[in-house]
């Protein structure tokens, strides 16, 4: 062969050829192992691997089985959003007035009207507010009025799904998304045990009243989050109970105490109050009139980025604004359905059109917090495949957690030499354990890897999806 590239893939493929024939046999051993350590049976496991430049996978167990893959899900909404929107794709808020500015007054309303941004935060938020001080608004005499109406959204429960409505993973999307509707609690441990934790709230929220009773404990620190809990009550009063372990030092927990509307106002308020300014009316949801004046526009960060964020840190409020978006941009201008519904259909569509097999696909909200979404275990490993060929294929793959190192993955592989070596997306539910994405094996070769294990013991499975990636990482041996 005169290409040298073309000669190391061919004794690549040469070495490799055994973890084929090894792999339809069945399990590899040390798989085998740890399964039956967690009396998990193997019809409860799907799993698909193959090179990512050989035409038949390695080893395909159960792999046209749909299975919940819970937060692997976000790999299908990534895909999607990065196939049709492409990664440098911004998110455009705009802010708008109604009313004429003298002497420092804005003799009207203001609008701050909402593009679907899945990321802005409220540093970008108090930059934009602190910009209308620097354009002479001392005071708006009318309202601050939100326009969320770009998105069209089915009703939204946060407490639907586990009855833990305050925790921000389950937050919907919202036309207008402030700081991922989370509230940041800062929490500091005493001393001693039963003395108070000290509290930090960011961003601020006009209106809310926080009730910290959080108290130090001297047990060791574990699962420190565990024996904390917050609840609205009435009054936009949120009530913080539990305890925090000395053992621990300072921590960051979070909380969605109020709908994304009503966060969106009082942060606004608050806002508009830190920078200097002064309001006649109140914030509220609305509409941007006819004829109103944009003063300014605001851009996100493009879409490479989001999706990092999103998996990373598995958003699921970041991949619900994906899916919506998706959905805002595939309807016609008169179409009624709105865009949740239309986002899974347009990212099913757009799988299907990459030639991923979407038979057994079923999408929901496009993160994987669903006890109805399903995909099957090839069509993941297909879905790495397309990636790997697409010119976002580096932005595709820098968005994955890398096993031992970083993100949700931070804490796999441990000792093991195949840490650092992996970029995976995991995905945990109750009765769920999955992990998707690609692995560097010791020759030099990359891997496209699917596991999935939907049991009542999946939580025990890391250990075996652990031992995969190792089986992988040494070569089938």
């Amino acid at each position: 062969m005169k290409n040298p590239s073309l000669c190391a893939l061919f004794i690549a493929g040469l070495l490799l050829a055994p973890i084929t024939h090894a792999g339809v046999a069945g399990l590899p051993p040390g798989v085998r192992l740890a399964l039956d350590s967690a009396r998990i049976p193997a019809e409860a496991v799907s799993l698909w691997t193959r090179p990512v430049d050989h035409a038949t996978p390695a080893l395909a167990i159960n792999a046209t089985a749909p299975m919940n893959p819970a937060s692997v899900m976000k790999l299908v909404t990534a895909f999607s959003a990065l196939e049709r929107l492409g990664p440098a794709h911004t998110w455009t808020t705009r802010i708008a007035r109604d009313g004429p500015i003298r002497a420092g007054v804005l003799e009207g309303n203001l609008y701050l009207v909402g593009g679907a941004d899945p990321v802005l935060g409220y540093d970008r938020l108090w930059k934009v507010l602190r910009r209308l001080r620097a354009l002479g608004i001392e005071r708006v005499a009318g309202d601050i009025v939100l326009d969320a109406s770009v998105l069209r959204l089915p009703p939204h429960d946060p407490d639907a799904f586990d009855g833990r409505g305050v925790r921000p993973y389950n937050s919907g999307p919202y036309g207008l998304l402030l700081q991922y509707n989370t509230l940041l609690l800062g929490l500091t441990p005493g001393k001693a045990a039963n003395a108070p934790v000290a509290l930090a709230a960011e961003p601020p929220l006009a209106g809310l009243v926080i009730d910290n009773r959080v108290l130090t404990s001297d047990a060791p620190c574990g699962s420190w989050y565990q024996d904390l809990q917050a609840v609205v009550e009435p009054g936009r009063r949120l009530v913080l109970s539990g305890s925090l372990p000395a053992a621990c030092g300072p921590r960051t927990w979070s909380a969605a105490p109020l709908p994304p509307a009503e966060f969106g106002s009082a942060l606004v308020a608050a806002l508009w109050s830190e920078v200097g300014g002064h309001l006649g009316g109140t914030v509220r949801e609305g509409r941007l009139p006819t004829g109103a004046e944009e003063l300014f526009s605001d851009d996100s960060d493009p879409l490479a980025d989001v999706v990092r964020d999103m998996n990373k840190w598995s958003s699921n409020v970041i991949a619900r604004q994906l899916l919506a978006t998706l959905g805002r941009v595939s309807l016609r201008e008169d179409a009624t359905e709105d865009m949740v519904t239309a986002g899974a259909r347009a990212a099913a569509a757009t799988l299907a059109a990459a030639g991923i097999d979407t038979d057994g696909l079923v999408i929901e909200n496009g993160s994987g917090l669903s006890r109805i979404e399903r995909i099957r275990a090839d069509s993941l490993g297909m879905l790495l495949l397309a990636a790997w060929q697409r010119p976002w294929m580096p932005e595709f793959i820098a968005a994955l957690p890398v096993a031992g190192v970083d993100g949700t993955a931070r804490r796999r592989l441990g000792d093991s030499p195949a840490r650092g070596q992996a970029h995976i997306k995991t995905g945990t539910l109750h009765g769920v354990r999955a992990m998707a994405g690609y692995l560097l094996d010791r020759n030099g070769q990359r891997h496209a890897v699917v596991m999935m294990v939907n049991h009542p013991e999946a939580a025990a499975s890391a250990a075996a999806q652990d031992a995969l990636l190792e089986w992988l990482w040494s070569g089938g041996e």
